[in-house]
């Protein structure tokens, strides 16, 4: 039995999801038109594997996300689980790797299974702390993962420090690795990519084929509803927040292998974001209820190619407008959403005077963001654009309102 939930909006997420494949391919046509350097035409398969590496390893973990956001829920902490696992990963690594020589391949087998086990129980450990702070203690789930957010990063480095300390006699907030399956993990680009893949078609049965996704979707889309139901919602939190983490544990064993390298103060340092805006930009409603997993790994492939055509055509310091990239497209994905709720409901978008200093505010931030990556000329065109359509906006919902 299918989810009705799932069919009722099916025609909706369709609609989405072709409009994210279109917005790819604008984004993938610009970046070949204004890339003076033709990358896409002249290394198309160095592109496709740098983008295939980085939607594999976001989008893992933004399957996480999605599922906690779809019952009702948010994870915050992603970034930071995603840091710890990644020690405790290398921690083992480090202690069972013998110091006087390099292991041998079976030995490096061993370990590595080891290793990615302590990941993963690490993962599922941070995913049963958060759900009994949410259900017994009852913090709101965004308190409780914001704590985690901060306390996971700081305890990853301290354990560092001390494993560096017992294992090599100096410490460090860093743990470097070398072993040879990782080191396979890292030139192997395709691994992460069936990872990755395997993920979406088991987190996509779940929601659609199986009970447990009936109750998450009916969580998220009312949480008392659900429990007079007779669902046990105090569980099928317990299996979201979970999942969560065990995708941020395996995306752990991939940041690890990209960098050789535990690194607790840095690593995944605000991707939790990345992974909330590609379930948003996916789909996901952030109240619960809503969402697909075609969606979300279509608003991953969105983000990436967003941010890598913006490195194509800025070419020095462009991780710096990573997060704005990714700060715009979600406000842009929750606006359209809203607006189209707005226009059904006959409400305004800029009313009376605060309508007024939003419209200036708004072109005031599209005329910095184009001055900062486009220069002056194109700056000054794009705000002309702006403020003239916010203003045509204004003026239709004027005579909407004298009609």
């Amino acid at each position: 039995m299918s989810n009705p939930r799932n069919s009722s909006l099916m025609g909706h997420w369709f609609t989405n999801e072709l409009a994210l494949l279109v917005a790819i391919g604008c984004v993938v046509l610009f970046t070949l038109a204004v890339d003076s350097n033709r990358a896409y035409f002249n290394r198309p398969g160095e592109s496709v594997q740098e983008i295939s590496r980085q939607v594999a390893m976001l989008g893992i973990f933004a399957l996480g996300a999605a599922v906690v956001i779809i019952a009702g829920g948010i994870d915050l902490s992603l970034g930071s689980t995603i840091a710890t696992c990644g020690v405790s990963c290398a921690a083992i690594v480090l202690a069972l790797t013998p110091q006087a020589y390099s292991p041998t391949m079976s030995q490096s087998a061993w370990i590595c299974v080891a290793a990615i086990s302590g990941s993963i129980v690490t993962g599922l450990m941070i995913g049963t702390l958060h759900t009994w702070l949410i259900t017994s203690i009852k913090l709101p789930p965004f308190v409780a993962t914001l704590a985690t957010l901060v306390g996971l990063r700081s305890l990853a480095r301290a354990f560092c420090d001390y494993v560096n300390v017992k294992v090599t006699g100096t410490g460090g907030s860093k743990i470097n690795i070398n072993n040879p399956i990782f080191v396979f993990i890292r030139d192997n680009v395709w691994v992460s990519v069936v990872v990755l893949i395997v993920m979406v078609l088991v987190t996509w049965l779940v929601l659609s084929r199986t009970v447990l996704g009936r109750h998450i979707y009916a969580l998220g889309g009312n949480e008392q509803a659900a429990r007079l139901s007779g669902i046990r919602t105090e569980n099928v939190k317990w299996a979201a927040y979970c999942f969560s983490s065990f995708t941020a544990s395996i995306a752990a064993i991939f940041y690890l292998a990209n960098s050789s390298v535990a690194d607790p103060v840095n690593q995944a340092r605000g991707h939790e974001l990345n992974a909330i805006a590609a379930a948003v930009v996916g789909g996901c409603a952030l109240q619960g209820g809503i969402g697909t997993v075609p969606g979300t790994l279509l608003g991953v492939i969105f983000l990436r190619v967003a941010v890598d055509g913006v490195s194509k055509m800025i070419k020095s310091q462009a991780e710096t407008y990573e997060g704005l990239i990714v700060g715009a497209v979600v406000v842009l994905a929750v606006t359209l959403t809203q607006l189209r709720q707005l226009l059904a409901n006959g409400r305004q978008v800029f009313a009376g005077t605060r309508g007024l200093a939003a419209i200036l505010a708004l072109t005031v931030f599209s005329g910095s963001i184009a001055l900062v990556t486009l220069g002056h000329f194109n700056a000054l065109i794009i705000s002309v654009v702006v403020l003239v359509v916010l203003m045509g906006i204004k003026l239709s919902e004027l005579r909407a309102v004298r009609s």
